[in-house]
């Protein structure tokens, strides 16, 4: 990788990282969005490079937050997303094989999908919801984060509807993020080795990952909630136009 294309990364990597820690979610689809677009790595190493990153942000937010993570929720998600994510996971390298076009939509669609779903703030329900709902948003999210590491848009939903303080969705979030990123680091170990190009650049965005953490907990923007959301909205939309549009009429040409 060349040092402009390693700057590139070190910056995509840094905004994800500031994105995540002021509204909870967006690290993996910024970060995949940005790769899909530039090139700059293949897409399952792009995966890879998320889970590693995502653990060092959510350990970074982890030390003092845990003690707001609802773990009721948390257990219902983790029950039906990690056998999921293994079903993700295989349908990637089933996709990345000699299938790039279609697997190119399919990101682009999901982050079109999520950024769509992402800035419409959910009405919030008076009781919590029950458990089967739970884990369907846990089972869609597992498939999302074992493709593209991307789990968030789902259970990001699902939870920012329960009634529960900012923090609490925020921290559980983060949670449920660290153990899906964990699990699919253990499932790609497991495969066989580590992505090099995946793993280089993982060490090297570690730091920028840090400091970006650091820097959106330490001095926030003055933006609301609402605002940061409509930000990230235009970022992944964009983002997903751009990545699946070509892909799709690739797909179309070659049927027709």
């Amino acid at each position: 990788m060349s040092w402009t294309a390693l700057t590139g990364l070190l910056l995509l990597t840094g905004v994800a990282a500031y994105a995540q820690t002021l509204t909870g979610f967006a690290f993996g689809l910024i970060t995949m969005g940005g790769v899909g677009l530039t090139g700059l790595l293949s897409l399952p190493e792009a995966a890879m490079l998320v889970s590693l990153l995502t653990l060092v942000n959510a350990a970074q937010m982890l030390t003092k937050g845990w003690r707001d993570v609802d773990w009721r929720s948390f257990g219902l998600v983790m029950l039906a997303g990690l056998p999921c994510l293994c079903l993700g996971f295989f349908l990637l390298d089933w996709l990345a094989e000699s299938r790039a076009d279609w697997l190119r939509l399919a990101l682009g669609a999901t982050i079109i999908v999520s950024s769509v779903q992402l800035a419409r703030k959910p009405p919030p329900r008076q009781r919590p919801s029950g458990p089967l709902s739970f884990l369907v948003f846990g089972g869609i999210a597992g498939v999302m984060g074992g493709m593209f590491s991307t789990s968030g848009p789902p259970v990001v939903y699902h939870l920012y509807r329960q009634p529960l303080p900012h923090v609490v969705v925020r921290e559980t979030l983060v949670t449920i993020f660290a153990v899906n990123a964990a699990f699919r680091t253990g499932l790609v170990a497991a495969s066989g080795p580590f992505p090099p190009a995946a793993t280089l650049s993982g060490l090297l965005a570690v730091p920028m990952v840090m400091a970006a953490t650091h820097l959106a907990r330490r001095y926030p923007p003055p933006l609301t909630q609402r605002a940061m959301r409509q930000i990230v909205f235009l970022l992944l939309f964009l983002s997903g136009v751009s990545l699946g549009g070509p892909a799709l009429v690739r797909l179309v040409a070659q049927a027709l």
